[in-house]
């Protein structure tokens, strides 16, 4: 299939590389990286949908997805589907893809989980919302780049799943951190709190999968000095548009409001960013109740 790739940082540049390793013919742009091994680059985000059969993009937030689709969208080919992966609002998820239908294309927007070590092992889960017959067209590629793709329904589907996911991701694993700080504080010892926690009705992807207790359970950044695997920062986003979306919505989400005062100090009062998500840990450890 030939592809135009549109966003080549982080996320991006991995997925776009496994579709070059599938066999798919892959052109692509961003104005601040080049382009991964395989890759054609394009001189203008407009050039890399010239005979695109699907565009990709992957991008950092709305007003660079409108302004990217403004370019984009008339230079397509026809009968092309443009599938949006960024994480991104409903209001922009949707616009755009009215958009692109206005202009006779397919629409799809497929936001991603499982950050980079996803998008390099080629394990990301799309959370897809859009038509049918564009979900089909793109499907074999979400196999390429992830290992499942669910079809939550109409344009903006996709953004609202991923939007509650992280929502409920972010308040966990807040109260894991917690968790572990008030273990510590009780001169119970971590591993023994995981044992029983891991396999009682406490457990959650936070603790199990990712767990933030350095030497504790899987693999996960907590045992690379938390080198991002998912940074604060970008939790701190998602958390912002699920509850820019619950504002929208009339929806009453106190413990997601609370998931995003305790990022945002994180994040911009304290020493979080360019950190781990799951660096709370090492903040709760340090505070006391006061």
């Amino acid at each position: 299939m030939k592809i135009g790739f549109i966003g080549l940082g982080n996320m991006g540049a991995p997925m776009a590389a496994n579709l070059v390793a599938a066999g798919h013919q892959v052109t692509g742009f961003d104005p601040a990286v080049s382009c991964p091994e395989g890759v054609t680059r394009a001189a203008t985000a407009a050039a890399a949908t010239d005979g695109a059969e699907v565009v990709i993009t992957m991008l950092p937030n709305g007003k660079i997805l409108r302004g990217v689709a403004d370019q984009i969208i008339p230079a397509m080919a026809a009968g092309a589907v443009f599938c949006d992966c960024s994480t991104v609002d409903v209001e922009s998820a949707r616009a755009v893809a009215d958009q692109a239908r206005a202009a006779g294309f397919g629409a799809l927007d497929a936001p991603v989980s499982g950050g980079v070590g996803g998008a390099t092992a080629g394990t990301l889960t799309f959370m897809v919302g859009g038509d049918d017959a564009s979900f089909a067209t793109v499907a074999p590629l979400f196999e390429v780049m992830g290992q499942k793709a669910v079809h939550c329904g109409p344009s903006g589907s996709g953004q609202a799943a991923k939007i509650c996911n992280n929502m409920i991701l972010g308040a966990t694993m807040i109260v894991t951190c917690e968790a572990f700080a008030l273990a510590d504080k009780l001169g119970l010892d971590r591993q023994k709190m995981f044992d029983v926690v891991s396999t009682s009705s406490g457990y959650s992807w936070s603790m199990n999968a990712y767990c933030p207790a350095p030497g504790v359970g899987p693999q996960s950044p907590a045992d690379n000095g938390y080198k991002p695997g998912f940074a604060a920062d970008l939790m701190l986003k998602d958390l912002r548009l699920s509850q820019q979306a619950a504002e929208a919505a009339d929806a009453d989400t106190p413990l997601g409001a609370m998931a995003m005062a305790l990022y945002a100090q994180f994040v911009e009062q304290e020493d979080g960013a360019g950190r781990d998500f799951s660096a709370m840990l090492p903040r709760f450890e340090k505070r006391g109740r006061g």
